[in-house]
């Protein structure tokens, strides 16, 4: 049933899944290093670009010929490595994949004394993009996330960063903050478009399952009136400011959008090589996802080997149809028909029943080919992306 015209855009993602210590809110594959005899400890460097190369070797066959659009260095906090180690990685993969010569190449990074110092290199290294888990500009919200770094290292590191020549920066943020008022939220806000980053991601806490937040959560959360308010004042302050709000949580000045967030969103292929990195690949006959092993000991120890996939599985057309509008949904500009044939390789048939159901009511519009998520769409975007959920019984035994 699956029927490509082209392949969608591809782009690889790399994991590197160390962490200084693990934040309480976070369920993303990470692992604390720890100290050890009191010293900060690093992580495996040569070993682990060992692994990543000769898994990427053998993922080469999956995407024989296709040119890279981005690439993406998240984690953990891959700004633990060091430049030589990310210019060696970097050298390799160019090696390996053909890049586009305008490829946006992001690397992750927390702020800190000893990462901020590194910026310089990490630049001459190839990163052309910046990403700094800032999340507050106030110690006690840093203090109430986890968070090993204080203001005043947030301030320093984003000034290097942009001294180091990275104009092209985005700064993470959080809201919904354990005992933030809304004031708080907007200084935070303020202080990140003072900064004039290119890019800006601001996201509510939420408690997720399998983090220490879960089990023991944080007292003093807002409530949910009181995040509403948050949310509409900081839309409001960063749309002023100049920034396009063109996803859930993401705003960008014009024509710097994420380039390679845009490609999920927008339900494009990807490579991903790490501990737990998955990958989504089309080919003629359907879309097949795939992961790699998660735990990084393991990881490395199986790399060289096809006991580095921890699985695989072909998509339904049901369950590429709804993992497209999952992720094309939550973009400001909305969706088109013409995009959803080319990255699903399938009608949009398939999905005019759900989509009449959520236009009657008031969650989307129609209008020549886009199919636009509403006020109250975005809204309730949580209700509005189930309409499409697959029956049940096409995800039974997967």
């Amino acid at each position: 049933m699956f029927s490509f015209s082209a392949p969608p855009p591809l782009t690889l993602y790399i994991h590197l899944p160390w962490c200084v210590q693990k934040c309480p809110y976070c369920d993303f594959n990470s692992h604390a290093l720890g100290n050890k005899a009191g010293a900060q400890a690093y992580p495996p460097e040569a070993r682990y670009i060992d692994a990543l190369l000769a898994d990427l070797e053998q993922d080469l066959p999956r995407i024989w010929g296709r040119k890279i659009h981005s690439v993406f260095i998240g984690g953990g906090t891959p700004s633990l490595f060091s430049p030589q180690a990310i210019a060696r990685l970097l050298s390799e993969v160019h090696a390996r994949l053909p890049l586009l010569p305008t490829t946006e190449i992001t690397l992750e990074a927390n702020p800190g004394t000893v990462e901020a110092e590194h910026f310089d290199g990490y630049r001459e290294a190839g990163i052309n993009r910046l990403s700094l888990g800032i999340q507050s500009f106030e110690t006690s919200m840093l203090m109430s996330l986890g968070r090993i770094h204080n203001a005043e290292e947030a301030l320093r590191a984003a000034h290097a960063a942009r001294a180091a020549g990275f104009d092209n920066l985005n700064l993470d943020l959080m809201y919904a903050l354990p005992q933030q008022s809304i004031e708080s939220a907007l200084d935070d806000v303020d202080i990140a478009i003072a900064m004039q980053p290119a890019h800006l991601s601001i996201y509510q806490l939420t408690i997720e399952p399998n983090t220490l937040f879960h089990s023991a959560p944080p007292l003093h959360l807002p409530d949910e009136d009181i995040v509403a308010t948050m949310q509409d004042a900081i839309l409001a302050r960063v749309t002023a400011a100049g920034y396009l709000h063109y996803e859930v949580s993401a705003y960008a000045r014009p024509e710097r959008e994420c380039r390679h967030n845009l490609n999920y969103w927008q339900f494009g292929d990807y490579l991903g090589i790490g501990a737990g990195a998955h990958a989504k690949i089309s080919q003629a006959d359907g879309i097949t996802r795939l992961w790699k092993v998660k735990q990084p000991e393991e990881y490395m120890r199986k790399s060289p080997t096809p006991a580095v996939l921890g699985g695989e599985r072909q998509l339904s057309p049901a369950e590429a149809a709804f993992e497209f509008m999952l992720n094309g949904l939550r973009l400001q500009r909305g969706i088109t028909d013409k995009l959803f044939t080319q990255r699903t390789g399938l009608p949009v048939s398939l999905i005019e029943g759900p989509l009449q159901a959520a236009a009657d009511r008031g969650l989307v519009r129609r209008e020549g080919g886009m199919i636009l998520p509403t006020a109250l769409g975005r809204r309730f975007l949580n209700d509005l992306i189930a309409m499409f959920l697959p029956p049940v019984d096409e995800t039974e035994g997967t």
